[in-house]
């Protein structure tokens, strides 16, 4: 915490962005503690990384403004410049020098410094994301991974105050980007950087980050922990963006408690005032969020439901199942558990959180 007092490194206070008439950032305002790694989530063309650009001060602001370690860094008519921010980036495409050796790659960026500090701080920067003895190599010389991981070194050596990743891993392939992603968390998160991450993929965003801002259309519809997002998404948006689910019709029989097809769900319901009716908790009609791990497979129930589909995924199959009604639902089964096209299996609810919205008009 810094004399003023603020816990935060980062905040955007209502930023608006637009390219000519074409506005791509709408009202947008999050804040981000030091040392936290935030993130921005959502699928391409929603604004993120414009917003990424506005921070690094690649792109002005045409309202609102952006702080940075207590200072005002961008605001309509001032622009500090991206050099006198102390800002570190990870581009997408690495960025590396292929005429310079992965040791010189890490500390260009350190042209205050004498060549031999350059030299040892690019080696400790190294030796931090696990590439120690390679810095004697030049970047083709090595892997795709290995070459984020220089990115990433290279990023941190001037000790940045904040570090944007911009889609970081989107070259590399799903098995790699899921470890990668782990040792990225584990190294920004030893060096105490406060980070910014944009990306598209919901795993990636849910294994780095400490909070995620769900955006779609120039704004965050909700800045929060996967855990909320996932279990307390703030709007319909959310609910449909993160993971999976269905909804199910439901009637609110009291501020506790609501049917569905597949009985009642007790938990906290959204306030009426919200859902819309008259009369609060007297037959309001609402739809239902259930996720895959909300349906459990249970040989001894009564209730039944047939498997239309399955997709295997190692120690789960993710069963598409049909009700009664004809409406579908999905269900997380271990693997064991392998039932046919048209096998009826029997199902019962475990819901821990109630999410309800109004029914969509």
């Amino acid at each position: 915490m810094t004399a003023s007092g603020s816990p935060f490194l980062l905040e955007l206070h209502a930023v608006r962005h637009a390219y000519g008439e074409c506005e791509v950032v709408r009202g947008l305002s999050f804040a981000l503690r030091r040392g936290a790694i935030g993130c921005l989530l959502g699928a391409s063309g929603c604004g993120k990384t414009t917003v990424l650009r506005c921070i690094a001060g690649f792109e002005p602001v045409q309202a609102g403004e952006i702080v940075l370690n207590d200072q005002v860094v961008s605001a309509p008519g001032r622009t500090v410049p991206p050099e006198k921010r102390r800002i570190g980036m990870v581009f997408q495409d690495y960025a590396l020098f292929p005429h310079l050796t992965v040791l010189d790659n890490v500390g260009f960026g350190l042209h205050d410094r004498s060549r031999r500090e350059r030299m040892r701080r690019a080696g400790e920067c190294l030796d931090a994301v696990g590439l120690g003895a390679e810095g004697a190599k030049f970047p083709h010389e090595l892997s795709g991974g290995q070459q984020q991981r220089v990115a990433l070194a290279r990023s941190l050596a001037p000790q940045p105050d904040l570090l944007l990743l911009d889609e970081p891993f989107s070259n590399l392939d799903v098995e790699l980007r899921e470890r990668l992603g782990q040792e990225v968390r584990d190294v920004i998160k030893r060096s105490n950087t406060t980070a910014v991450l944009v990306t598209h993929d919901q795993q990636e965003a849910f294994a780095i980050a400490d909070e995620i801002g769900i955006m779609h259309e120039g704004a965050i519809q909700q800045w929060d922990s996967a855990y909320n997002l996932y279990h307390r998404p703030a709007n319909r948006f959310v609910a449909d963006f993160v993971g999976q689910g269905v909804f199910l019709p439901g009637y609110v029989r009291s501020a506790r408690e609501v049917d569905i097809e597949l009985g009642a769900l007790r938990g906290e319901i959204p306030p009426m005032c919200e859902i819309g009716c008259d009369e609060c908790g007297r037959g309001c009609q609402v739809e239902v969020l259930l996720r895959p791990d909300d349906i459990v497979h249970d040989d001894a129930s009564a209730l039944r439901a047939e498997v239309t589909h399955k997709a295997f995924r190692g120690a789960e199959i993710l069963y598409t199942l049909r009700l009664a009604s004809g409406r579908k639902v999905l269900a997380l089964v271990p693997s064991h558990h392998n039932h046919a096209l048209g096998e009826h299996i029997g199902i019962r609810l475990d819901v821990d959180h109630v999410v309800a919205f109004p029914p969509v008009p």
